[in-house]
């Protein structure tokens, strides 16, 4: 028997605390497994792409997930896609969950957790927060980032000026011009844009700043320049795939630009950022098991409350 859960189901079963807690897990523990995850990206004969994740595996959880996305920039939603949940025992087919739901929130805390980690403390809460690019990841990261630290001020810039000022007045902040403001008046930016040209460089930044950035999950976009990168202390998800198709790939950079990983960073091999001078940089790709610690999540909560339509594709 199979689970469907919908955007508004998982919406009902997702706790962004929960989240937190076993992506911050994942990380310590990704890596331990004998297969590792997969990334495949294609061009299509239409205006977007097809991406799949596979498989999602983490030590501890006896399943795995395959994930199947249409991209298409010009849509609402830009992502659209399933996730499959399978059982590790037999490949029963466990759940089928709103892919683009889930990997905003997987994506969104993720970035949070990053950002909270390699950003400079401020134990008072005085920092201003910058967004570049108000979509659907910019929230949830905002949604996870609250869990973590407060803000002294929001600052926000989209190519939709409309779409800057809804996303400005829902999180108490003021709207800039451009990119280049943003990082004039922030402390600690978040990125999360369709560009294809970078949108800041070295000269754009001071010390003590840290960019998150997420629109650099494939081939061809890129938000900041190859110095930016090459001057912060600079940390990823994966090296291999940031250097494949990432943020490292898409400035020219190699996988020995990445200074550490963030499941380094959070099992101590590598102490982050070290001084409050110094700039940091969060690149993720965005990792298979990643997929499978929220989805395992949602499940068990989804079959604790009896949420989501049960069939039976094989009936």
């Amino acid at each position: 028997m199979t689970r469907i859960l919908t955007r508004r189901d998982l919406l009902a079963v997702l706790d962004p605390g929960a989240c937190l807690e076993v992506l911050r897990d994942g990380f310590r523990r990704a890596g331990a497994g004998a297969v590792p995850g997969q990334r495949i990206r294609t061009d299509l004969p239409f205006p977007g792409t097809a991406t799949a994740l596979i498989p999602g595996l983490l030590s501890g959880i006896d399943a795995y997930t395959v994930k199947v996305n249409a991209k298409f920039p010009g849509a609402r939603p830009a992502l659209r896609g399933v996730i499959c949940l399978h059982s590790g025992r037999d490949g029963e087919l466990l759940a089928l969950l709103d892919s683009a739901t889930l990997t905003a929130w997987r994506t969104g805390l993720a970035a949070a957790l990053g950002t909270h980690l390699l950003a400079a403390p401020d134990p008072d809460g005085s920092a201003v927060l910058g967004v570049i690019g108000a979509g659907a990841q910019a929230e949830l990261t905002l949604l996870g980032l609250r869990e973590l630290r407060r803000w002294g001020g929001l600052v926000v810039h989209d190519t939709d000026a409309e779409r800057a000022a809804g996303f400005a007045a829902r999180h108490g902040g003021t709207t800039a011009d451009s990119a280049a403001e943003v990082a004039a008046r922030a402390d600690t930016l978040l990125l999360a844009t369709w560009s294809r040209t970078p949108l800041l460089a070295l000269t754009d930044i001071r010390p003590g700043q840290h960019l998150t950035t997420l629109g650099a999950d494939e081939p061809g976009k890129r938000e900041l320049a190859a110095d930016l990168l090459d001057a912060a202390l600079l940390a990823v998800d994966d090296r291999q795939l940031a250097a494949a198709t990432g943020a490292l790939a898409n400035a020219g950079l190699s996988e020995s630009a990445a200074d550490a990983t963030l499941g380094e960073i959070l099992r101590r091999d590598h102490p982050g950022r070290t001084h409050p001078e110094e700039i940091t940089v969060y690149a993720p790709v965005g990792l298979p098991w990643q997929d499978l610690a929220v989805s395992w999540a949602a499940h068990q909560e989804a079959e604790r409350r009896d949420i989501g339509v049960i069939i039976d594709l094989l009936g």
